[in-house]
């Protein structure tokens, strides 16, 4: 017979099942627990940092208002210096007044006359040195010309820069081509007395007598090449007020000898490297020049290419500068004068071709 199987509840199977059960439970509680504690740890550093700015700010307000609290003190400390000088001002001044008010009422009414006077007198003594002043022009140097005589010429003179250009060729030394050609084999000595050029030189030492007070002047000799009267200037203004170095300038073109040929292309190119620009220029020469930047070819320059170089030498002369053309006397060059004298008119400037005993 067979024996009868029993069940019970609590086998060894349930029993696995169960603890499997809790223990599940168990590890999904420590997980959900370790979750909160990070959550609230997190929240914790915000909130402290949070806490840490506040505080740094309080720290830095706090210092703040002690500076502005020794500012205000400072201030308060000069305010009340600030009162205490004014005082003082205003107590000295009262002080002064009342002496001057003293020494007034002390002082006779005939010394009190007498200085009214005196200054009346002053005031008609200047008066009448300003018209003399005006009345004698604004000449820095004088110049006396043969018998004392002063010239009417119609030259538009003045300016505030003013430029002499001087030809310092070998035909300033004389009006005829066959006496140039025997003084330019002369010694320097003769060369430099030629009558020809101490006109030139003369008429220089005229235009700088004309040179008003306050302007600025430069001088420039040319042939071949071109130079500053006074070395090393080359392309700057001098104070006409500065007698000295304008006496030094004439000096050293009385020193200077005539001789080469005249390039005019070559000084008007130096005119254009001046800054700021001359506003009147006198050009004292006595013909169309004989070469252009470079030497001419051949030894003898015909009429119609002097008239070639003159043209490609105005190219440039910088516009709108007055050019006042003084020529001297040349021999065999009939083109000279119409050619200066339309450069002239179309610079608005003036031309004249003085006498002999001019200046």
């Amino acid at each position: 017979m067979a024996r009868k199987r029993r069940f019970t509840t609590f086998s060894l199977s349930f029993l696995d099942i169960m603890s499997c059960g809790f223990g599940a439970v168990a590890l999904v509680f420590l997980i959900i627990k370790h979750d909160v504690d990070n959550q609230t740890r997190v929240e914790n550093e915000n909130l402290m940092a949070e806490v840490n700015l506040l505080e740094e700010d309080i720290r830095e307000g706090e210092a703040g208002l002690v500076r502005a609290r020794n500012t205000l003190s400072a201030l308060d400390q000069q305010l009340a210096d600030a009162f205490g000088l004014a005082t003082r001002i205003n107590r000295d001044t009262e002080a002064a007044r009342a002496r001057i008010e003293d020494l007034l009422a002390d002082q006779p009414q005939e010394a009190i006359t007498s200085l009214q006077q005196r200054l009346r007198d002053l005031q008609a003594e200047k008066e009448e040195l300003e018209k003399q002043q005006r009345d004698q022009g604004n000449d820095v140097r004088q110049f006396v010309g043969a018998g004392n005589r002063q010239y009417l010429t119609g030259m538009k003179l003045g300016g505030r820069r003013i430029l002499i250009l001087l030809d310092a060729s070998a035909s300033m030394l004389d009006e005829r081509i066959v006496n140039i050609i025997r003084r330019r084999n002369m010694p320097e000595e003769q060369r430099r007395n030629a009558a020809k050029w101490q006109r030139a030189i003369a008429t220089v030492d005229w235009l700088s007598a004309q040179f008003p007070p306050l302007s600025q002047y430069q001088i420039y000799t040319f042939n071949t090449d071109v130079k500053a009267a006074i070395s090393g200037s080359e392309n700057n203004w001098l104070r006409v007020s500065d007698g000295a170095e304008l006496e030094q300038g004439l000096l050293n073109i009385r020193r200077l000898t005539p001789a080469g040929g005249t390039s005019l292309e070559r000084v008007f190119h130096a005119v254009s490297l001046m800054s700021p620009r001359p506003d009147n220029i006198y050009l004292i020469t006595d013909g169309l020049p004989t070469q252009g930047m470079q030497p001419p070819k051949g030894s003898v320059v015909s009429s119609p290419e002097r008239v070639k170089l003159f043209n490609r030498a105005l190219d440039k002369l910088p516009g709108g500068i007055p050019v006042n053309v003084i020529l001297a006397p040349m021999e065999g060059d009939p083109m000279a004068a119409a050619a200066f004298w339309q450069l002239a008119q179309s610079t608005n400037g003036s031309f004249i071709s003085p006498s002999k005993d001019w200046p």
